[in-house]
């Protein structure tokens, strides 16, 4: 692809990590995380202040992201065809199930949610359009994955793991876990990104572990790909958070390619039995991948 600008680089690893982390982080922070000097630091966060791009706290002088990406993601998501074509078939879905109804495709290693309809009921949820979810300890993830045209599962070992928002990392630790780092290029390193988003730090060839029950190494993982696509669907119960299990099935195009993936999210009691998924809402999940296909088809 030939030479990459390095401020350029420097300025993504900034957003990246305002966007795995805490709310917001402080010059310190950001420059450890970085390895850059404060004073170039400064520099390229004055910069993203000018383009709206990352907010500065008044009273802190601490800083988070700006508005204006926020409405550039927006842009993105409403011209995605994926996500316009399975918005009426997300709603049905939520109203069978009774649960949370999440879309994602393949983005860096993980998987982009771009439509998130919150389950039907008053309690009090968080919007995930956006969110970059790990595509190993997820449902979501382990479909696009298993129908993979280009067949690379290993590229999960290379992707950043970030889950559903965690609770922020410890502020200013020396550097274990909870701290993002950074590569020479000053692009922060995705183990790290998986640490500060609460996943453990992964090792090479190991996948980040978000609770006990997460697949993390290559042969578990291969096996568990292969199911899927013997099956058609699936699932995860409990392998990114405890208590959650998430339910999956392929979305695909005109060209019978694998192009995103349909899901649910809720309470383990209620979506899975002695640690199986529940087959009727396996069967909506099914239904509504389904329908999209056939709308994307078309």
């Amino acid at each position: 692809m030939g030479e990459t600008i390095q401020s350029v680089e420097r300025a993504a690893g900034i957003l990246r990590l305002l966007a795995s982390g805490p709310r917001e982080l402080g010059v310190a922070e950001l420059a450890r995380a970085m390895g850059l000097p404060k004073g170039t630091l400064h520099g390229i966060l004055r910069t993203l202040v000018h383009v709206g791009f990352v907010e500065q706290d008044a009273a802190t002088g601490r800083y988070r992201l700006g508005g204006t990406l926020l409405h550039l993601g927006s842009s993105y998501l409403d011209v995605n065809v994926l996500r316009t074509r399975s918005l009426n078939w997300a709603d049905a879905l939520a109203g069978r199930s009774r649960e949370s109804v999440w879309i994602g495709t393949a983005h860096e290693g993980g998987v982009l949610v771009v439509h998130h309809v919150f389950r039907p009921d008053d309690s009090m949820q968080v919007l995930q359009v956006g969110t970059l979810l790990p595509a190993h300890a997820t449902a979501l993830g382990k479909v696009l994955m298993a129908y993979d045209p280009y067949g690379d599962p290993g590229a999960a070992f290379h992707a950043p793991s970030a889950p559903e928002p965690a609770a922020a990392p410890a502020p200013e630790p020396a550097a274990g876990p909870g701290t993002a780092s950074a590569t020479a290029a000053g692009t922060p390193s995705l183990a790290a990104l998986g640490a500060a988003a609460g996943g453990e730090p992964a090792a090479e060839g190991v996948l980040a572990a978000f609770t006990p029950r997460t697949l993390t190494s290559a042969d578990d993982l291969a096996k568990e790909l292969e199911l899927v696509r013997g099956r058609g669907w699936a699932y995860d119960v409990e392998e990114l958070v405890e208590g959650e299990v998430s339910i999956a099935a392929p979305i695909r195009d005109a060209r019978g390619v694998t192009v995103g993936a349909i899901g649910v999210r809720g309470a383990v009691e209620r979506l899975a039995e002695a640690g199986e998924p529940n087959i009727t809402i396996v069967s909506y999940v099914r239904d509504a991948a389904r329908a999209i296909t056939r709308d994307l088809s078309r």
